[in-house]
């Protein structure tokens, strides 16, 4: 029996390899730039809401201003109030498609607290009583049981919905 699990490509990316050749991933996200993958399930007047392309669990979203900024205290007071409507909107959505008995809610400010993209962005992340599994326990691995273009199609169907 294999001892360790992996996440093809999730290794080389966080080293900052297989990534699109943009500046900045986010950015170009906003730009509908044609050279990343198109995740985005929800765009206001000031933040673009996108599935993470490594989710932790179905529904892994992460909310970021569509002005390029590094940290929090660079928001405007306008961008406060409107990231606190998106993020409002984000759990009402995930709650309607997945029923999540909690979320994880948090931003990575910084390589050393593991900030992989150098643009703000805010993990919402839903969570289960008694998720971890087997798996997770033997191999210390993470199984993510849907596949993100089903919650992509999911979660933009929840957007429209809540409209």
């Amino acid at each position: 029996m294999r001892k360790n699990l992996f996440v093809p490509g999730k290794l080389e990316y966080a080293r900052g390899k297989n990534r699109p050749d943009v500046d900045c991933i986010l950015c170009a996200i906003v730009a509908e730039s044609d050279k990343v993958e198109k995740l985005e399930v929800y765009r206001s007047e000031l933040f673009v809401v996108s599935l993470n392309i490594y989710p932790y669990t179905p529904g892994h979203m992460m909310v970021f201003p569509k002005r390029h900024v590094k940290d929090i205290r660079e928001l405007t007071d306008e961008e406060i109030t409107e990231l606190h409507i998106v993020r409002k909107l984000c759990l009402d959505v995930l709650d309607q498609i997945y029923t999540p008995h909690g979320y994880n809610l948090g931003y990575n400010m910084g390589d050393a607290a593991g900030a992989s993209i150098q643009h703000l962005h805010l993990h919402i992340v839903p969570r289960y009583h008694k998720e971890t599994g087997f798996i997770d326990i033997i191999a210390g691995a993470k199984i993510i049981v849907e596949d993100p273009n089903v919650s992509l199609a999911k979660i933009r169907k929840g957007f429209t919905k809540m409209k």
